[in-house]
């Protein structure tokens, strides 16, 4: 007698309603629904007493098709399924049963009288969780339907916190979405600073070159009429990438105008060209008062007396201008120089040069010397300069554009790890 109330459940109160077992909205109100598939009517009924008593919401199948129809319309949170049945076989069945679409997880024991372990691998490769040996001890039972509980609050958790990270993706994808397509505006806005690739002034022909490496960058390249018989060039690249390196960029773009020569730091009141060294100080006044994240920038900026080709400029911190000659030869001017916005009361020098007709003078920033091959070897100065010798015959434009293609070509990829820039400025014969 002790033993039957034992194995019947009595004496082992009832167990509460089981809320894991959930949408994800939320977790259901209401008791865990078991389903019992067995062709024995008397042990489905013994077990589903025995189930109603702790609290389960239980359902009945006499074989493994009739249970399948039930998990199809109202998918259950637990199955206890006998192993031998007349037709599909228990593990046959949770196969099916594994392979239906569902939300939450499905809990699956089999019954069996089978104790073998090659039985016991069978069943686990059908896709059952436990197992339970004929006759069922109601402690047994009780223990893996606990143990099928904590899977199913598990499972709950985990598909509630996926859902969440989820949304937050999503979120953070619109976002994206959102700041990619104001970058992608930002991009056009910065590209049009270099509104002209070519353009002639009198005896000079100007060439400009402008690729970022992201959708904004840190390189500008421009030239402004500096008097009735000069022009000036210049370089420039502001430390950092990205956001806040372009909107350093754009500032410095207004200090340079040609649009607007008024707001042009480097002309005087009258209009005229101030001197390269003189410029670079008071933009390094500007950027230490006026930029605020600690960013700086390199500079190479030249002017070009048109009637007879006097050159006059300075490097600050820039990677070192390049004369070409008609011949092909290439003159390296500067001695490097400080950066500009990187320490009070620097000190520029000014560089005299000239360029006789068919020179020509290029700027360029160090996305071209330290752009680097698959193996990581950089161009360097020496690089760039014996690419220019074997370009020497190329004009204006083109030049920079081939310089671009070779670039790419070294680098092997589609993009660039720097920005790269560069400008020419030819002289060509006066009159």
């Amino acid at each position: 007698m002790d033993q039957a109330k034992r194995d019947s459940g009595a004496g082992q109160g009832p167990v509460a309603p089981h809320p894991a077992s959930g949408s994800l909205s939320g977790e259901r109100a209401g008791a865990r629904r078991v389903l019992v598939v067995d062709d024995s009517k008397m042990q489905r009924r013994i077990l589903a007493v025995t189930l109603a008593k702790w609290g389960y919401s239980v359902e009945e199948a006499g074989s493994a098709d009739q249970a399948i129809d039930i998990c199809r319309r109202a998918p259950p949170d637990i199955v206890i399924s006998d192993w031998m049945m007349p037709g599909m076989s228990g593990p046959d069945f949770c196969k099916v049963f594994r392979g239906m679409a569902r939300d939450t997880y499905g809990y699956f024991i089999l019954l069996t009288s089978k104790a073998d372990k090659v039985d016991v691998a069978e069943g686990l490769i059908s896709g059952a969780d436990d197992f339970l040996t004929k006759p069922v001890n109601s402690g047994e039972l009780r223990a893996r339907l606990t143990a099928g509980d904590r899977v199913h609050r598990m499972h709950w958790e985990l598909t509630r916190k996926n859902r969440l990270i989820a949304d937050t993706l999503h979120e953070l994808q619109q976002l994206y979405d959102s700041i990619d397509s104001d970058l992608i505006e930002a991009k056009k806005l910065q590209q049009s600073l270099v509104r002209e690739r070519e353009v002639r002034i009198g005896p000079a022909r100007i060439s400009q070159l402008l690729r970022t490496a992201g959708r904004v960058g840190g390189d500008l390249v421009g030239f402004y009429p500096a008097g009735p018989d000069r022009v000036a060039v210049f370089s420039l690249d502001v430390s950092g990438h990205g956001i806040s390196s372009a909107l350093m960029t754009a500032r410095l773009a207004g200090f340079l105008s040609s649009s607007v020569p008024q707001q042009n730091i480097g002309l005087g009141p009258d209009g005229t060209a101030l001197r390269p060294d003189r410029i670079a100080a008071r933009l390094n006044e500007i950027a230490l008062r006026e930029f605020d994240g600690g960013h700086y920038f390199t500079l190479a900026l030249a002017d070009l007396d048109l009637r007879d080709g006097h050159l006059r400029l300075v490097q600050a911190g820039h990677p070192h201008p390049l004369i070409q000659r008609a011949e092909g030869r290439i003159d390296m001017l500067g001695q490097g120089g400080f950066p500009v916005g990187l320490i009070d009361d620097a000190r520029f020098e000014m560089i005299e040069a000239r360029l006789n007709p068919g020179d020509r003078l290029i700027l360029a920033s160090d996305g071209v010397t330290e752009c680097a091959d698959p193996q990581g070897t950089l161009l360097g100065d020496d690089g760039f300069i014996r690419m220019l010798e074997t370009l020497a015959e190329v004009p204006g434009r083109r030049l920079l554009e081939t310089i671009a293609w070779k670039l790419a070509d070294r680098t092997a990829e589609d993009r660039f790890e720097d920005d790269v820039s560069a400008i020419s400025l030819e002289y060509l014969r006066p009159g």
